[in-house]
């Protein structure tokens, strides 16, 4: 991937062999900064804006705090809530 910057904004251009989208890019690294500022886990076909997994290292004391809304357990062990906003 190059990336070319102009008078007016970035362009982005991809080796036709890579066979990635740039979307495909951005997905894996939103999905770090929703780990890492909010303490929610994305699951596998995650896209930006769905429901995420609150971090199982995450006390339900903390996640009270973190997502007041409340969350789906289906299993004791799995949070479910709406994707936090920055």
């Amino acid at each position: 991937m190059t990336l070319s910057t102009g008078s007016t904004a970035p362009d982005f251009e991809q080796d036709s062999t890579a066979g990635r989208s740039f979307h495909e890019i951005l997905l894996p690294l939103d999905s770090c900064q929703l780990t890492v500022g909010h303490k929610g886990a994305t699951p596998t076909n995650w896209q930006s804006g769905e429901d995420v997994i609150i971090v199982p290292a995450v006390k339900d004391d903390e996640a009270k705090e973190r997502f007041p809304g409340g969350w789906k357990a289906p299993e004791p062990y799995l949070r479910i809530v709406p994707q936090p906003s920055d």
